[in-house]
């Protein structure tokens, strides 16, 4: 990824979202021929000369100290996620980018924490990489998710799922805003590991294949969503909207646990009581064509997940 130009796109997308009015800029009469801030604006009310502000809006964060990122990142009404981006760009613009593949013991799941999501069965639960790979589930959390899991292949990733199978259009009911979701934790992780082999082959695919992905990426939108909701449209009970929390592990901070929940009395929650109950019954099945007593029933193969 080339990184000044990340860094000249996001700053300049950063300045064009900003209304003098809302900058505290008063503006005297004509009209004004770019959105937004002009560069000489910014530098002012960030406190830095214009030609230094114009020289870390082409790219260049080199040796730019931390309290005047602090200070273009309040000048330009950055929010948190915003503001640790801009940190990371400038710490890779003066450290330089790795270049070294993380290592894959730390998108694995820890024995323990998979003990811990398989003791909440009543709880979906999805354990994720930082690229959206899936390293853990609770068969409630495989039942709510249907297509990320073959019968007897690996798991989907989910990045990948969500741009290259129409099948996620369909399942998410508000897909795009979904899809923008995982865009901006993308460009998060961009900022912070630019070089990552698997991240730059993860983003040169997608936009490769998905025109929506190319566009998005292009936009630099930088959020954190570490909560929220879903509306999905399930193959077995339905359209229900569920919210999510995300855990992140000390023993594993690559890899998030999403757990899911709906609002007690809603249709939601009688939709996610009636895959509770489906699932009780399939596991149920499971273990009575692995009781020796049916043989002929344990030949005949049972499904453990829904078909996608």
């Amino acid at each position: 990824m080339d990184l000044s130009r990340d860094v000249q796109q996001f700053l300049t997308g950063m300045r064009a979202r900003l209304t003098p009015e809302e900058a505290g800029v008063t503006v005297f009469g004509g009209e004004r021929r770019v959105p937004g801030l002009r560069r000489e604006e910014v530098a002012q009310l960030a406190g830095v000369s214009t030609a230094y502000y114009t020289r870390m809006e082409r790219g260049n964060l080199r040796g730019v100290s931390e309290s005047v990122l602090g200070s273009l990142a309040r000048t330009l009404h950055m929010d948190d996620a915003e503001t640790q981006h801009l940190f990371d760009l400038a710490r890779v613009a003066s450290e330089g980018a790795r270049t070294t593949q993380r290592a894959k013991s730390r998108q694995r799941l820890p024995r323990r924490a998979a003990q811990l999501i398989d003791s909440m069965p009543d709880v979906p639960t999805v354990a994720l990489g930082r690229l959206g790979d899936v390293v853990g589930a609770n068969a409630l959390g495989r039942a709510l998710f249907p297509h990320l899991f073959s019968e007897n292949g690996r798991p989907l990733n989910h990045t990948r799922y969500l741009f290259l199978d129409d099948r996620a259009r369909e399942f998410y009911v508000d897909w795009e805003r979904d899809a923008r979701h995982v865009v901006s934790a993308l460009r998060l992780i961009a900022g912070r590991d630019p070089s990552a082999p698997d991240l730059m082959a993860l983003v040169g695919e997608l936009a490769t294949h998905s025109p929506e992905f190319r566009t998005w990426w292009a936009g630099h939108t930088v959020t954190v969503h570490a909560a929220g909701t879903k509306a999905i449209r399930h193959p077995i009970v339905g359209e229900l909207t569920v919210a999510f929390e995300t855990l992140t592990l000390g023993s594993a901070p690559e890899v998030q646990i999403v757990t899911y929940l709906a609002d007690p009395g809603t249709p939601s929650a009688d939709a996610l009581d009636l895959l509770r109950s489906w699932v009780a019954t399939t596991h149920t099945s499971i273990d009575d064509e692995h009781s020796p007593s049916t043989p002929a029933r344990r030949q005949a193969g049972p499904r453990a997940t829904p078909n996608p």
